[in-house]
């Protein structure tokens, strides 16, 4: 072994969770300790018995101290109450702690493990604090709700970096992006643009990109044509479980969470409380996160013993229910006596199975680059947005011309995206849900004092808007898209 175990134990904070996360936290610690991994556990609570004392983020405010300290954070699964007024506690820590890069590797094991690909072996990079997972939504009119989907230059910039990096450290060849940049021009456009900006400081890693749809579907079939996938978050969220369930199980999928200051292990599984106390569940997805943990904390050396340790297992047939196939497996056991056969492998390597071999190479080198120059950006126009069920939409412009202000003029009107003035298609559907875009009548900017003067005569003239954006250029550039049909 090229790396020697840690003298000095490495704080982490482990929380047990619910359902059948603290059997498979317990399973999950022994099996380490036993590799030998020097770790110093400090244990906070979260999840449904802190949502049940009224705390609807799922996280005491003592814990945070802990994470801060320790900065690195093993987790079991946890349950979050149904309905309305509970935050996913997995996204708040992610967006709290910036952990940028959501990381989960997802390979085949056949023939132990039940699977269609068997060469399949990618890993998954998701940008884990932006697009929709901000959260941002707003209930606008009787018809429409409407979420924020939020794309940063920065926030891309962290998370492909990390994915190319991670290809460099793991001697990946490949890295494929995924967006749908087709129709999210603005948004997904922008997460395309930076991944063609920072493939090119890597000339030795392939780069492609695919539209999302078609790059799924080629996934689903072929995915061993893929090596390391990064993607924004909600296409991330997924096909990460897409992938690992191709795998044979989404219960064997374990993930990273990286940010600069904490990260965070996982099982990408759910509590399961159904299962819970009956010593059924695998612990692998949790132990896997646990490897990577390991990793992190530059304990390779235990790392690897635990990973090839559990391979041999599954290539021994020794599998939990979820996984059990007769024919295949040898015998059937508990959460207990897998992680007991675990253990007793420990310092064995699989024989079928490739082997995996962990070193503590260079650093990645993720500091952040110097920001480009700024753009030039002028404000020419706005869209105003309304809740109007008063008819069709040339009613609506005879409503509207009384209230155009002074250098200001109606362009179009969109409803739900789709434009229906000038010259709207008399079969598209009509919400209550309208659009507006008034921009500046010639050539020059208009101004702040502009759009409050047009919102004040829609005001006086009784009309409910319900939101506004503000059209800006930036170096001439639109910085605002075209509805469907313009």
């Amino acid at each position: 072994m090229s790396v020697t175990l840690t003298a000095k134990k490495t704080p982490i904070t482990v929380a047990y969770g619910d359902g059948i996360g603290p059997e498979i936290m317990d399973a999950t610690l022994r099996i380490i300790n036993a590799a030998g991994a020097q770790i110093e556990q400090e244990t906070i609570e979260i999840g449904e018995s802190v949502y049940n004392r009224g705390l609807s983020n799922g996280i005491e405010p003592s814990a945070w101290d802990s994470l801060r300290r320790t900065r690195v954070f093993l987790k079991a699964p946890i349950t979050t109450p149904q309905g309305g007024g509970f935050k996913s506690l997995n996204v708040t820590v992610r967006k709290t702690l910036g952990l940028y890069a959501n990381v989960r590797p997802c390979a085949s094991l056949h023939p132990y493990v039940k699977t269609k690909h068997p060469k399949m072996d990618l890993v998954i990079v998701r940008e884990n604090e932006e697009d929709v997972y901000g959260g941002i939504e707003h209930r606008q009119t009787q018809q429409v709700a409407q979420a924020l989907k939020l794309i940063s230059r920065p926030g891309s910039e962290k998370v492909i970096r990390y994915a190319f990096e991670y290809a460099k450290a793991n001697d990946r060849k490949k890295v494929t992006c995924f967006t749908k940049d087709n129709i999210l021009k603005m948004t997904d456009g922008l997460f395309h643009r930076v991944f063609d900006e920072i493939a090119q400081e890597y000339p030795g890693i392939e780069n492609e990109h695919w539209i999302v749809d078609i790059g799924a579907a080629k996934m689903a079939d072929t995915p061993e044509a893929f090596d390391v996938l990064v993607m924004p978050n909600l296409y991330g969220d997924v096909l990460s479980d897409v992938a690992a369930q191709l795998t044979g199980s989404v219960g064997l999928a374990g993930s990273a969470n990286v940010g600069d200051h904490c990260s965070m292990f996982e099982a990408i599984h759910g509590s399961a409380p159904r299962r819970a106390g009956q010593n059924l569940a695998n612990p692998s997805a949790l132990l896997l996160g646990a490897v990577m943990m390991l990793n992190h904390i530059q304990q390779s050396d235990a790392a690897e013993k635990v990973h090839n340790a559990w391979l041999k297992t599954m290539e021994d047939g020794i599998h939990t229910y979820d996984i059990f196939k007769e024919g295949t497996s040898r015998e059937k056991v508990g959460t207990r006596e897998f992680a007991d056969a675990v253990i007793e492998r420990l310092g064995a390597r699989p024989s079928t199975l490739k082997p995996v071999t962990y070193t503590a190479g260079a650093p990645m080198d993720l500091h952040p680059r110097p920001f480009k120059p700024m753009q030039a950006k002028r404000l020419v126009g706005v869209d105003v947005f309304f809740d109007w069920t008063g008819g069709a939409a040339d009613d609506f412009v005879a409503v509207l011309e009384p209230c155009e202000a002074d250098g200001m003029v109606l362009q179009m009107m969109s409803n739900r995206g789709t434009k229906v003035w000038p010259a709207g298609s008399p079969e598209t559907f009509l919400s209550d849900h309208w659009t507006c875009r008034y921009m500046a009548d010639g050539p020059h900017s208009i101004s702040h004092h502009d759009v409050a003067k047009l919102l004040a005569n829609l005001a006086d003239r009784g009309l409910d808007f319900i939101k506004t954006e503000l059209l800006y250029t930036f170096d001439g550039a639109p910085g605002f898209s075209l509805a469907q049909g313009e």
